[in-house]
């Protein structure tokens, strides 16, 4: 039986993360997207806050107390606060997960003690390609053996690439499957070229570029799992979504109550209440099927139809209340002085989105 009620701990994150997206985060949040960088105190306050680290196991330091659940409520209350700084805050998941959970004993001994230090250290993983017909669960990127080497070459993009990161995962073809490579940043033949998005301005994206990357065998992290892999990060931005759609629904929530058209608040007008109610009412649908699909991961069960349904879903109703909340402003919800023009450019990219997260 599903149990939809936070544990007391549950919830106490949930409080601690929500003030700091509501202290911390919000009030940067317009001028991270203006000047198109992160603020990196920012970082370091979210870092000192244990929301990567405390998934990551014991013996690397970190608090050992991995939960699907606990990392949707999180994603969801940070990109309340500013999706492109929750995707950063949350980036050290993109190499921490996949190598605690299939990596070998050197790798998580090479990776995971940075990651929980006194310094916030970025991840990235490279999954969707620059291509119309990109699989993310099909690679065309290639690895192929040379003696004890893996030779790889391809190409992608929307890229997580934060200053401070060393290495990059990347998704590749090989002859017995795809699987998952750890790759340095700085590796020859590897080449990261910035991109310019319609969204999330403020983090830094790149389009990767692998001719002849030589990385050696134990680069591979063996066995990792590519389908559930991306089905996480597809439960973790759909958390993500409902988070920006939340917030443009209380903007223009609050709007509609102070705005007077006629002499009484537009959210008195039928047109605005209908429509504030049904974002709302999507809102909470959206949540309950990512929770569903948390949940099973918990329980170690498959996880993939739900994760689909919650990701399809949470990405329409971003878009729809996103647009929406700037229909509640009328002309202000077309200018930049407002959020909403904002969240509705970030949530048009959850179309494109994979694996910019990982629960």
């Amino acid at each position: 039986m599903i149990d939809f009620e936070p544990t007391e701990e549950q919830q106490l994150i949930v409080e601690t993360v929500r003030q700091f997206a509501e202290s911390e985060i919000r009030p940067l949040a317009r001028a991270a997207n203006e000047a198109g960088k992160l603020p990196d105190a920012l970082l370091s306050q979210a870092h000192e806050l244990g929301l990567v680290a405390n998934a990551i196991d014991e013996g690397f330091g970190g608090g050992g107390e991995r939960s699907a659940i606990t990392g949707v409520l999180v994603a969801e209350e940070l990109a309340w606060g500013d999706l492109s700084i929750a995707l950063a805050i949350l980036s050290p998941s993109l190499t921490a997960f996949p190598v605690q959970d299939h990596g070998s004993d050197a790798q998580k001994q090479d990776l995971l003690p940075g990651l929980t230090g006194g310094q916030f250290v970025p991840g990235a993983l490279a999954v969707v390609e620059p291509r119309f017909d990109s699989d993310p669960f099909r690679p065309s990127t290639t690895a192929r053996r040379d003696a004890d080497d893996w030779v790889i070459d391809g190409a992608k993009c929307f890229v997580p690439w934060i200053d401070g990161g060393a290495t990059v995962l990347v998704s590749a073809a090989a002859d017995d499957g795809a699987g998952i490579f750890v790759v340095p940043r700085n590796a020859k033949g590897l080449t990261a070229e910035s991109e310019q998005n319609m969204g999330i301005d403020a983090l830094p994206t790149a389009e990767l570029s692998f001719e002849a990357v030589r990385i050696p065998s134990s680069a591979r992290v063996e066995g990792a799992d590519l389908v559930g892999l991306v089905h996480r990060g597809r439960v973790g931005l759909a958390a993500m979504a409902v988070g920006v759609a939340r917030a443009a629904f209380e903007i223009s929530r609050d709007y509609a109550k102070e705005r007077e058209a006629f002499g009484s608040p537009i959210a008195t007008k039928q047109a605005i209440a209908f429509k504030l109610a049904d974002m709302a009412i999507e809102i909470d649908g959206a949540r309950l099927l990512i929770w569903e699909a948390a949940w099973l991961f918990d329980q170690g069960r498959d996880a993939t139809r739900a994760a689909t349904l919650a990701y399809q879903q949470a990405s329409k109703v971003a878009l729809d209340v996103a647009d929406a909340a700037v229909q509640v402003l009328g002309g202000h919800g077309y200018i930049r002085d407002y959020l909403p023009e904002m969240h509705l450019r970030n949530a048009r990219g959850f179309a494109s989105f994979e694996a910019l997260t990982l629960v």
